[in-house]
């Protein structure tokens, strides 16, 4: 037995080098990360977090620091199933969704750290052991940049080893992302793979218009073409738009995936560990898309998340997200061909720098 000793909560302000933004949330000039370090009686520790786009990570520290706290010392921390379920419904009334789930998924993510590091065993073997390499494709929060450095963008991130690539979609006007994604095609050459992300911007009428619209260009994906909320929309733009759809970074519960997915609203299921209440629901959600025959695709976090879809069978592309924690952790997330690999490092591998984040909280 592994009894939790002490929680600690750390919650920081990145600041970003320039004012990114995409089609709904706005300017974003830095983001939060929140971060759980679980220690247990015999000193073994492990470590998870969440972050947002620059709002809320107090109300994510509050319930880490405080609500949660409480519930988990003293808890044995191998019964992370039961921890999980205890966390949901004491604070199920007052919280589902929101900053509560994303506190959930950091410590999730931290029991599932510890108990991998007290094995000795990296987390892809530990959940699964399938293949620690994985397809990988670069993200960025690029809707506003002018063509030219949105393909210079482009040329960085092929010279790094990604041999696909995410752009954003959701200007004013359609002809424009039309005009854009044309550049990038041609840029990029045949049957290279790209993907569009339109972060909720549409209608179901207007998604389906874009996706036709998109249908020369040989898309891997449109990314959430709406707000989550909308599932029959979305299943008619899964049914009408004639490309695939990827979403689900926005989805809080296994239950909105089985939702989701059940209705054909989503072609590949797209959960992101860090908001969906971490390892333990998203490892549920990989195999209920497995169960409906369907890719599972993945959202930010991504020297965690390489983990996870390293440890399935159905895993498509993992997501290298433009917000990375590379300045503060030893050992990046390492690309190579196109693939990035899961480290045989134990638990998650990740070491922080503690004092450079210290010097950033917020």
């Amino acid at each position: 037995m592994s009894r939790l000793q002490t929680v600690q909560t750390l919650h920081c302000r990145l600041a970003l080098p320039q004012t990114l933004s995409d089609s709904m949330h706005g300017d974003m000039r830095a983001f939060e990360l929140n971060l759980v370090r679980l220690r247990d009686e015999e000193g073994a520790e492990g470590v998870g977090y969440t972050y947002t786009c620059g709002r809320n990570g107090a109300a994510i520290d509050a319930v880490l620091a405080k609500d949660f706290t409480e519930l988990l010392v003293g808890q044995d921390a191998d019964r992370i199933e039961h921890l999980w379920n205890k966390l949901w419904w004491a604070s199920h009334y007052g919280g589902r969704g929101g900053p509560t789930v994303l506190a959930l998924s950091a410590v999730d993510m931290a029991l599932w750290d510890l108990k991998a590091r007290r094995l000795g065993q990296p987390l892809w073997k530990l959940l699964g052991g399938n293949d620690p390499r994985v397809p990988c494709y670069a993200g960025g929060i690029d809707l506003q940049l002018p063509l030219d450095d949105l393909l210079a963008q482009t040329d960085r991130n092929l010279a790094k080893g990604f041999r696909a690539i995410k752009m954003k979609v959701g200007r004013e006007k359609l002809s424009e992302d039309v005009a854009r994604v044309a550049a990038m095609r041609e840029h990029l050459g045949e049957g290279f793979p790209l993907m569009v992300d339109a972060n909720m911007r549409w209608s179901a009428d207007e998604a389906i218009r874009a996706a036709h619209a998109f249908r020369p260009f040989d898309l891997t994906w449109l990314e959430e073409p709406l707000i989550p909320d909308d599932v029959a929309g979305q299943a008619r733009v899964v049914r009408e738009g004639g490309i695939p759809i990827a979403s689900g970074e926005n989805l809080r519960t296994l239950w909105e995936f089985k939702q989701l997915i059940a209705a054909g609203g989503v072609t590949f299921p797209e959960p992101d560990v860090t908001n969906c209440g971490g390892i333990t629901p998203f490892m549920k959600i990989a195999h209920l898309a497995e169960a409906f025959n369907l890719p599972v695709t993945t959202h930010g976090a991504h020297d965690v998340t390489v983990h996870l879809l390293g440890a399935v069978p159905n895993r498509s592309y993992l997501e290298a997200h433009g917000f990375g924690l590379d300045q503060y952790i030893a050992e990046p997330l390492r690309i190579s061909e196109g693939f990035a690999v899961a480290p045989d490092r134990p638990g998650h591998g990740i070491e922080f720098d503690w004092k450079g984040l210290g010097a950033i909280r917020a």
